[in-house]
Parts: structure tokens; sequence; C-alpha cells
């Protein structure tokens, strides 16, 4: 059975510019996604947007050797929808370009839950800033996510702000299941997703002592040999907590 990955990706962040193409040693951070997944026999795809400053991405993928799909900026639900119709995915995983230490194995055996269950939810801790191990959808419930997004007063669909996956994800009735894998989940108090320089400091501080294609294990074991380290970037999850309680909540129709 084949494993897809659909890296969500766009260059136009506002807290940290173009943060997807920053480099560590030699390679940015999608080229790291991108590497991580074919390492793991994960096949990936740029799911970004139809956006000009998005060009590089598609270029990006064409060096690979790479599948991309171009779809709503706001909207990464349609964009996942759109992205596994084109391509006929019975399945797949999302992988944020934000999280480049995500652990393939845990994305492996996230897909495979999906043989019992619809929708595969990221641990608590991962949602919560640490560094998200992404969702596993069936095609028929990413349809039905994005289908319900139509409940919502919204004239232009691709204009929906869909960021807070997990306010929609609520409201979806099926059998979903969250992925607690504890030895592929990050510890309470470490920050490993990208949204400030801090992060990016941290990011290659780790990478001057281990592989920047490592594995969760190995950076689980790293950061608990070097716990001030560690905590340098934790205090930004404030930030972001901050961010999700701005999020202002579509009407229903």
């Amino acid at each position: 059975m084949k494993h897809f990955g659909l890296i969500t990706v766009r260059t136009q962040s506002s807290r940290l510019k173009k943060k997807c193409l920053l480099k560590i040693n030699d390679y940015s951070i999608i080229e790291i996604c991108i590497i991580k997944c074919l390492k793991a026999n994960i096949i990936p795809i740029i799911c970004t947007t139809k956006n000009k400053t998005d060009d590089i991405l598609e270029k990006i993928s064409k060096k690979f050797n790479i599948k991309c799909y171009r779809g709503s900026e706001k909207n990464k639900i349609k964009r996942w929808f759109d992205c596994a119709k084109k391509f006929n995915l019975k399945k797949f995983h999302t992988i944020d370009a934000d999280d480049p230490f995500f652990d393939s194995k845990a994305i492996k055996n996230s897909l495979e839950l999906l043989k019992f269950y619809d929708l595969i939810l990221p641990s608590t801790i991962s949602r919560n800033g640490g560094a998200s191990e992404g969702y596993s959808f069936k095609m028929k419930s990413i349809e039905k996510l994005y289908i319900s997004l139509f409940d919502f007063k919204f004239k232009n669909i691709d204009k929906l702000d869909t960021e807070m996956i997990d306010f929609f994800l609520k409201r979806l009735q099926i059998k979903k299941k969250i992925f607690s894998g504890m030895k592929y989940q990050l510890k309470k108090q470490i920050r490993l997703t990208l949204d400030f320089k801090k992060d990016y400091d941290l990011f290659k501080k780790i990478s001057k002592k281990i592989s920047i294609f490592a594995e969760r294990k190995d950076i689980n074991r790293f950061l608990k040999n070097n716990y001030k380290l560690s905590i340098e970037n934790f205090y930004l999850n404030k930030k972001w907590e901050k961010k999700q309680k701005k999020f202002e909540t579509p009407r229903l129709k």
C-alpha cells in the first residue's frame, strides 16, 4: 500500500517571512520535508496555493520530480480535498512544512490505523504548538469535511479561513481516533514548530548536533539530554495560544 504525504506549505507567512525557504545546513525547510518523506518511502505531494509567490514551490517539486497541487490560499481543507481528488488518493497524511522534525514511522502507523477508522487525529500535545504529527484522512472523510464547510455563511468557499482546523473537525460525525503513540510524541515542554526566528535559531542549534533528518525518538533523546536548549523557545507557545483565541469563528447559515 502506497503512503502519500500532502505537504501543506506556502511562502506568504506573516510572522517569519518565507520560512519554508529558510536553510538549515544545505537544505531549505521544504526540501528537508520532501527528503524525509522520500527516505521513508512516503510519496510527497506539495500542496500549495495559486499565488505567484508560490511558483518557487512548484519549481522545487519539479527538482525532486514529485507532484504539486496549487489551490485555495486560506481554505486548506478545500486544498487538501481538491488535491486528493485530482490525484485520486484513497487516503493520505497531512504534513505541515512548519514541522520538519516530523516522524515518518508515526505517519505510516497513523495511515495504517485507517483500516479501522475514517480519520486519525494528532495527540493533544502535538496540536498545542509542539510540532503537529498531522492528520490521516480517508477520501470519504476529507470529502465529508469539505462538504460540511457549506454549512457556514460564506459567499466564496475559497475565502473561508480553515487554518484552525480543529474547530471544523469537532463538527464532523465520523469514526475518528487520536493517535497517541508515546514513543513518537514530543515531551510537554518542547516546541519544534517554525513560526518565529527563535524557533529557527533552535532548529539550527539542533542540526549542529544531530541530523536534520532525525526521527522523533532521536530528537526526544537529544533534547532530554539538553534541557536548557529544549526550553529556549517554549514560551512562544503563549503567542500561539493567543492566535487560537483570536480566531474568528465563522457563522453557520
